[in-house]
């Protein structure tokens, strides 16, 4: 029997997306043309394979599942689909984990009466919020023996903990199973905590989270694979949904995502799926993909020929991996790879800022056409790369740049501004939070000159950093429980701060005052309420905040929100006495442990692509599917490259479903690393098309020398700038 479904194969930028936009239109538009080998028998035309009618979708029916990797993939995917349909089709464009999310949350009813849980409206946790939780729940067992036979800190063990568990429940693997098959991979390894000690805290964790209608990523995985896929209701109510399944690097896909889409050809759908044999980019974060690609066999195989002619991969791959994997080969690199070399780190960050400073200045290349890419960013680095670049007027977009929300000024003010209103929270604030608080209220938004001026340097504050310390100084009454701000007339040389900044200090007071006064008569809903409160009073303001600064903000809503939602269900089904403001004095200290990143939806700005140089780690680029003119792969000696720029989760490969259980070894770790280093090396030179600098310093920033796996590409390639030759060269000279 012909196979209707299509399995696309192909390496990085063959055409996989594209083809599956055609099979797309293929079963919407019968008369497009891509479809012309797909017609049904129709008088006048030639005879092709016939498929079933149920693939001519109406346009009212959604009919479709469109899946991608990561979220970003997801709104581009659907984009290109809604385009390419002129939008008369509606299409469910989601990730595979919200897909599930949605499953859960929509079929909840049905999982209340199989499982007999409490008839409440589920809530998700956020992961911090569900490690901050979770440490409640285990800290009388996790005690210092505890820790120092696990070898990790306690925040640490808690997110490998429930790493475990959402590791099994991408795998298809209930929670009950978790203690087997970290037994069997473990073995006798004795510098690791008991698996039936870590099962049963995962056992305790998920029914405690069920009973209050709490659900995290993990839980609703195994909510989704072990009980609504089994269930002969949600079945049937898939089939009508879903007709189709299309989705798009499945070599990314938890082996859970397999069970679904088995379901689906079972019940008659037919599906499309790309596989990107230089992918696998999550692979050891909950991926799977040679189990995924087991999916092969049930449908039509399109092999797509490599990248486009345009990219290095055909060129340099080979090189590459040869010169790698056999260091001893007398191999030189093509005059298009070059090195920048240098002793120390620092020198290598100057130095990579100046040659693209002046090829972006020279006309070589524009900002959008080069790619800054590293193993690991820490954050001497990125400030450093920015500094040189902004101040030379070449903007830098940081891809996915998750710093801590209490990295930004204006959420510690707000914060600070938090503990000034509610009392009980005086040992939380101190003389330079109080300063930095003033120095961010009290700026004003200049208007722009004209429309390219750049909104961040048309901002201006009436107290600088000096006058706030000098009012921090005097005015500020430290309290356990009343902290407070007096007048300016309480420094005896108040004359000293000026008109301007006595005006705006005075706002700032009489603001805080009137909050005060409202918390105590209970006319402040929630602390959500202050927070939106100041910042349309002071941030806002009618003015146009910087991208950054508004998803830190936004993010800081989205966290506050979460937040006291899940403190009231808590409190809904288990009352406990605290002060009337814990609630605020944890959200706080949340925040200033950083667990939490300013990362709101949407992740990306509104428009088109921003002119600016793109500064990611391997895995983030890869992530994110770009491709370049340029590229500038920094630390090229650091071993980390290896380990493809992200960390493998602890337990990950006995989740893996082609090995489940079985002990990882040091000669599988070896092996897996040299495969994840061929495919970081065909994936980055598909996706660059023109030039490839290779960054090494002899020394890293810790001071140790630098012998990573790229460290033959660095000795077989030109060297554009060496110690010996600081200054730039033109490579074209």
């Amino acid at each position: 029997m012909v196979s209707h479904s299509v399995w696309i194969v192909g390496t990085t930028r063959s055409g996989k997306t594209a083809r599956l936009v055609e099979q797309f239109c293929s079963w919407v538009q019968p008369e497009n043309k891509y479809t012309e080998s797909f017609y049904t028998k129709k008088p006048g035309r030639r005879k092709a394979t016939r498929i079933p009618e149920f693939l001519y979708l109406k346009q009212t029916e959604p009919g479709v599942l469109v899946l991608a990797a990561n979220d970003d993939n997801r709104r581009e995917l659907g984009d290109i689909i809604v385009t390419s349909t002129l939008g008369k089709y509606p299409v469910r464009a989601k990730t595979p984990l919200g897909f599930f999310q949605d499953e859960v949350i929509l079929f909840w009813p049905l999982l209340i009466d199989s499982l007999n849980l409490k008839a409440q409206f589920p809530v998700r946790l956020r992961p911090e919020t569900e490690q901050e939780l979770a440490t409640k729940l285990w800290r009388p067992q996790l005690d210092e023996e505890i820790l120092r036979i696990a070898g990790v800190n306690e925040s640490r063990l808690v997110r490998r903990i429930l790493d475990l568990l959402q590791l099994a429940a991408y795998s298809g693997i209930p929670c009950e199973d978790i203690t087997q098959i970290l037994a069997r991979g473990l073995g006798e390894n004795t510098t690791t905590l008991e698996p039936e000690f870590l099962g049963s805290l995962l056992l305790d964790w998920r029914n405690w989270c069920l009973e209050r209608g709490l659900l995290t990523y993990g839980i609703i995985t195994e909510l989704y694979s072990q009980h609504l896929l089994s269930d002969r209701n949600y079945q049937q109510h898939l089939a009508k949904r879903y007709q189709g399944v299309l989705a798009d690097d499945v070599d990314d896909y938890p082996s859970v995502a397999r069970l679904l889409f088995e379901l689906l050809l079972d019940q008659g759908a037919v599906g499309a799926f790309s596989y990107n044999l230089d992918g696998a980019v999550r692979l050891g974060l909950g991926a799977d993909p040679n189990y995924l690609e087991g999916l092969a066999e049930r449908c039509r195989v399109e092999i797509l020929t490599g990248p486009p002619p345009e990219s290095l991969g055909g060129q340099l791959t080979k090189q590459m991996v040869e010169l790698v994997t056999e260091p001893m080969v007398l191999l030189s690199l093509p005059e298009i790879v070059h090195s920048i070399q240098t002793t120390s780190r620092a020198q290598l960050l100057r130095q990579t800022a100046e040659v693209i400073t002046n090829a972006i200045q020279s006309r070589q290349v524009q900002p959008e056409q080069v790619a800054i890419i590293a193993p690991g960013l820490d954050a001497i680095a990125r400030y450093t790369l920015v500094e040189i670049l902004v101040k030379q007027n070449i903007q830098v977009e940081s891809l996915n740049d998750q710093r801590p929300l209490i990295s930004s000024p204006i959420i510690r003010a707000l914060l600070t501004m938090l503990a000034l209103v509610y009392p009980g929270l005086g040992r939380l604030v101190d003389r330079d939070a109080v300063a930095e608080m003033l120095v961010v209220l009290s700026r004003k938004q200049q208007p722009p000159e004209n429309s390219s001026t750049d909104v961040i340097n048309r901002v201006s504050t009436d107290i600088d950093p000096v006058r706030a310390g000098l009012i921090a100084d005097y005015c500020f009454l430290p309290h356990p429980d009343r902290p407070n701000l007096l007048p300016v007339s309480a420094f005896e040389r108040w004359d000293r701060i000026g008109y301007a900044a006595t005006t705006a200090y005075n706002e700032i007071l009489e603001w805080l005052e009137q909050q005060r006064s409202q918390q105590e008569l209970r006319l402040i809903p929630s602390p959500i309420s202050l927070l939106d409160r100041a910042i349309q009073r002071f941030l806002w303001n009618g003015s146009n905040l910087p991208y950054e600064q508004l998803a830190a903000l936004r993010e800081l809503l989205e966290t506050a929100q979460h937040y006291w939602e899940i403190d009231t269900r808590l409190r809904q089904i288990a009352p406990v006495e605290t002060t009337p403001h814990t609630t605020v004095i944890e959200f706080i200290q949340l925040l200033r442990r950083g667990t939490i990143t300013a990362n709101p939806y949407p992740v990306r700005p509104i428009g088109g692509v921003r002119k600016a140089v793109t500064l990611a780690t391997i895995f983030q680029y890869r992530s994110s599917r770009r491709s370049h003119r340029w590229h500038f792969w920094l630390d090229a000696g650091s071993p980390l490259w290896a380990k493809g720029g992200a960390a493998t989760l602890f337990g990950a490969p006995f989740f893996l479903r082609d090995r489940l259980g079985e002990p990882w070894t040091a000669e599988d770790e070896k092996l897996a690393e040299e495969q994840r280093l061929k495919r970081i090396l065909a994936d980055l030179l598909s996706r660059v098309s023109e030039r490839v600098y290779l960054c090494h310093s002899d020394l890293a920033v810790n001071g140790q020398e630098q012998l990573g796996p790229l460290l033959p590409l660095v000795n077989a390639c030109v060297t554009v700038i060496s110690e010996a030759n600081e200054k730039f060269r033109s490579p074209a000279s």
